[in-house]
């Protein structure tokens, strides 16, 4: 179903950006579907654990809920079950293991390591790398799994919508919150979300990153194509400021500051959108030595596979950089201005972990 312009706030600088041409193929880097709110069956033992995890006052509180977990039984049997999951159930379970292995500290562990075991219970880390097989998605206590699979609209929709045009239209609310019921959405939880939104709305970005690949030097639809890129990368900056705003106000504790920091160094906060702007115009995606590759491992294998392919197609688009004319202005315009667009959501993380 193409959008329509209901699905964009009236006069909202996204409405002014594109044209029916634009129109997203849906969702993105966002879900088909809208994520699991609830598990069925034995899995409401992990929802339980993973709600319960993602409120400890700090990581030796969600590591004790684990254990208590693990001797009774719990996480062996769901080991034994991940392969009767379907792929939405499967991701929705990695989401709440996601939450589990970061609020215990354990996000930069590898579950298959042997000294894995000496930080966290084997029943737990099976659990992890048997999600982690199944979706094919090593690296998934990170941002893509963490928010893009932990949100839901507050009201149900009346009507038929896909995933990123819910997203960009609707009041979104954790599946999973880091805050505890009746208060008030913390910092983690308003970032993730934000991470949410800049994807749905970020969903042109990519239509253009897509529509680029192939092209190079001399086409004649590249400048306009670069202008655009550069406009709706605006228009995602200030989308950003505004979400900065927001989060300064929200509650934060130490706890939830230490999920963020850790999944900052490892470079596990890299939103798809801009990983993607980055392979279409050669900058922006390393960080401290960090390369593009493994910024991606964060990402499940489809994704991957998405960006490999642009960021070969775009090659012959990227040889703009080293040439002059109005083809040339128009990519070094893209470039600062994706510059500026990290820096914006670099300054969104630096809030989200800031003192309250």
């Amino acid at each position: 179903m193409a959008p329509t312009a209901m699905d964009v706030p009236a006069g909202s600088a996204v409405a002014r950006v594109h044209d029916p041409s634009d129109e997203p193929r849906p969702p993105g880097f966002l879900p088909e579907r809208l994520p699991a709110q609830v598990l069925a069956g034995a899995w409401t033992d992990l929802d339980v654990l993973a709600h319960a995890a993602a409120v400890a006052r700090a990581p030796e509180e969600a590591r004790k809920l684990v254990e208590r977990s693990g001797r009774a039984g719990e996480l062996a049997v769901l080991r034994q079950r991940v392969n009767r999951l379907s792929p939405p159930r499967a991701r929705a379970a990695a989401m709440r293991v996601a939450v589990i292995a970061a609020a215990c500290g354990w996000s930069d562990l590898d579950p298959l390591a042997p000294e894995s075991r000496r930080v966290a219970r084997q029943d737990f880390l099976g659990l992890w790398a048997s999600l982690a097989h199944r979706g094919d998605h090593e690296r998934f206590v990170a941002l893509p799994t963490l928010a893009l699979l932990n949100w839901a609209p507050r009201h149900k929709s009346q009507r038929t919508r896909t995933t990123d045009q819910l997203a960009r239209c609707e009041v979104l609310v954790p599946i999973v919150r880091w805050s505890p019921a009746g208060q008030p959405l913390s910092r983690i939880d308003r970032f993730m979300l934000a991470a949410v939104r800049l994807e749905a709305q970020g969903i042109w970005l990519l239509r253009i990153a897509e529509s680029l690949a192939g092209r190079g030097p001399g086409d004649e639809t590249v400048a306009m194509a670069l202008c655009r890129f550069t406009r709706i990368q605006h228009v995602l900056r200030g989308q950003l400021r505004t979400e900065t705003v927001k989060l300064a106000m929200a509650p934060t504790t130490a706890q939830q500051r230490g999920v963020l920091r850790s999944l900052a160094e490892r470079g596990a906060l890299e939103p798809p959108i801009l990983l993607a702007a980055d392979t279409v115009l050669g900058i922006g995606g390393r960080q401290g030595g960090t390369s593009r590759q493994q910024l991606r491992r964060h990402l499940p294998a489809e994704h991957r596979c998405r960006l490999s392919a642009l960021d070969r197609d775009c090659a012959p688009l990227r040889t703009l950089a080293h040439r002059s004319g109005p083809d040339a202005d128009a990519y070094r315009e893209a470039q600062e201005s994706l510059i500026v667009l990290r820096r914006t959501y670099t300054e969104l993380v630096h809030t989200a972990m800031a003192p309250g």
